[in-house]
């Protein structure tokens, strides 16, 4: 019986183990979609508002970006190379996104509050 019950605290201890791995990761994918650093090659864009601008990656992805200490507006029509935080979009959107998106345009994955900025080139290609 003394034996059982030694396998049954480590056969425990192991699943608690398991457990606690998989927390431990399922939160730092999290943290690394919401609020982790990216860089994102693309063209920037001005955006619809004062202050906002977007860009849209190699891979098609939209950002919209944000930032009060890189001055954005004067690489409007260029491709960059922007660093910084990433706040991904929420399940919630705004009205206008939702509009946007049945109007077959595209969907903003999140919003960049950029850091660093390197010129690529002068145009979009």
């Amino acid at each position: 019986m003394f034996r059982n019950s030694k396998r049954l605290v480590g056969l425990m201890l192991g699943l608690m183990l398991v457990m606690g791995m998989f927390l431990f990761t399922a939160s730092a994918q999290k943290s690394s979609k919401n609020g982790g650093n990216v860089s994102v090659t693309g063209c920037l864009q001005k955006g619809d508002e004062a202050n906002e601008f977007s860009i849209t990656g190699s891979d098609g992805t939209l950002y919209g970006l944000r930032s009060s200490s890189v001055k954005l507006a004067d690489h409007v029509g260029h491709t960059v190379t922007v660093s910084g935080k990433l706040k991904a979009e929420g399940k919630d959107e705004d009205e206008d996104e939702a509009k946007e998106s049945k109007e077959g345009g595209k969907k903003e994955t999140g919003d960049i509050q950029v850091s660093k900025l390197k010129m690529v080139s002068e145009s979009c290609k």
